[in-house]
C-alpha cells in the first residue's frame, strides 16, 4: 500500500455504481482521492463514500458539473491520473441530446480539457461502454468473437435510435482525439452490464434488471447482454492506470448470456424466489455472441463468474432492502 502514499488521483461521477468501488480500491492502495460530484452537500448521495476505510485522511470531495466548461479544474490540479466515470446511464429516454449525448459528449470533452489544462494530469482512464463496441454493422452469432478492434458505427446508431451507445461511442472518441494532441494517455475500459455488490444507496441500472427479475417480473427482456463484476471492471481500471504498458481500449465480458439463461442461473441459486420464467415476446432470442478476454488478462485480472456475480447482486438487493425473501 505504501508506494502509492501520496499519489493523487481524481475520480468524476464519484456516487456512481462503479464509481463508488473504484474509490474503495484506491483508498485500500493507499492513493489520496479527489472525487467530484454534482453536489457535494447532498450527505445521502455521498454518505457512502465518507464511510469507506481511509476516506476520513484522503478521500476529498469536489463539487463539479459535466456541462460547465472548467469546472473540473481545481480537482484534477495537482493529480497523475484522472478517472473519468461520470456520464448518464438511462433506460428511459424522452430527449436524448439533452438527456444522454450532450452530458457524455460535452461532459467529457470538458473534463479531457480541465485534464489538458493541469499542469499535472498524465493518464485518464476513461470508462466507456461494450456499448462503443458492438454496433459495426456486424452480425453478433454464437460464433463470433467481439474484440477491442470492434468500433459502434454513430451512423448504425442513430439510425436504429441506441441513443446510450451513441452517446458513449461519441464521447470515447472525443477523448481519444482530443488527448493525442496532448501529452496524456488515455486507456478506456469498455465494460459490459456491470452487476455485482452495491456501494451506493440507490438502485443503479444494471442492478434494476436483475431486482425486476427476482421482484415479481412475469417475463423476462428478450435480450442477450455480456456481463461482468462491477469489482472487476474498478480493478481493471486501476490496474490499467498502474501498468505502465497498458494502452488502448479493454473489453470486460465475463459472458454473453441470454435473460433467459440468467433467469436460469438465478432460479438454480433461489429456488424459492418466483423468477420470470417467461420471454416478453414469442420472437426468437436474441443470440449469444463470444467476446476476447485475452486483453483484459494482460491486467492481471481472473473474471468473476456470471454465477457468482448474480449471487452477489441479490444478496447486496436484499442486505439494502430492496428486495424482501
Amino acid at each position: 500500500m505504501s508506494s502509492n502514499t501520496g499519489k493523487v488521483v481524481c475520480v468524476t461521477g464519484a456516487s456512481g455504481f462503479i464509481a463508488s468501488w473504484i474509490i474503495k480500491f484506491l483508498l485500500q492502495r493507499g492513493y489520496t482521492v479527489r472525487a467530484t460530484v454534482r453536489d457535494p452537500s447532498k450527505r445521502e448521495r455521498v454518505e457512502h463514500l465518507l464511510k469507506l476505510d481511509g476516506a476520513e485522511e484522503r478521500l476529498h470531495l469536489f463539487k463539479a458539473d459535466l456541462l460547465e466548461e472548467g469546472s473540473f479544474d481545481s480537482a484534477f490540479e495537482g493529480c497523475h491520473g484522472v478517472f473519468h466515470t461520470a456520464s448518464p446511464v438511462l433506460l428511459t429516454i424522452n430527449d436524448p441530446q439533452n438527456e444522454l449525448i450532450d452530458p457524455a459528449l460535452k461532459g467529457t470533452l470538458n473534463v479531457v480539457k480541465s485534464c489538458a489544462k493541469s499542469t499535472s494530469v498524465k493518464r485518464v482512464v476513461l470508462t466507456s461502454s461494450v456499448a462503443a463496441v458492438l454496433y459495426n454493422g456486424r452480425p453478433r452469432t454464437p460464433e463470433v468473437v467481439v474484440d477491442e478492434t470492434w468500433f459502434s458505427d454513430p451512423n448504425i446508431l442513430r439510425k436504429d435510435e441506441k441513443w446510450y451507445a451513441l452517446s458513449k461511442t461519441l464521447a470515447e472518441d472525443a477523448a481519444r482525439n482530443f488527448l493525442n494532441e496532448h501529452d496524456i494517455k488515455l486507456i478506456v475500459i469498455n465494460p459490459a452490464m456491470s452487476i455485482g455488490p452495491l456501494l451506493q444507496p440507490e438502485v443503479n441500472a444494471s442492478s434494476s434488471t436483475i431486482l425486476s427479475l427476482i421482484n415479481g417480473s412475469k417475463t423476462f427482456p428478450n435480450l442477450s447482454f455480456g456481463w461482468v463484476n462491477v469489482k472487476d471492471v474498478a480493478n481493471a481500471h486501476i490496474q490499467s492506470y498502474e501498468i505502465d504498458s497498458a494502452s488502448g481500449r479493454y473489453c470486460l465480458l465475463e459472458k454473453v448470456a441470454h435473460f433467459s439463461e440468467v433467469a436460469k442461473i438465478l432460479h438454480h441459486i433461489y429456488p424459492t424466489l418466483q423468477i420470470a420464467d417467461k420471454c416478453e415476446d414469442d420472437d426468437p432470442f436474441v443470440p449469444i455472441f463470444q467476446a476476447s478476454k485475452e486483453k483484459v488478462k494482460s491486467l492481471g485480472i481472473e473474471l468473476i463468474s456470471l454465477e457468482e456475480s448474480l449471487r452477489e447482486t441479490v444478496e447486496s438487493l436484499k442486505e439494502k432492502k430492496f428486495v424482501e425473501f
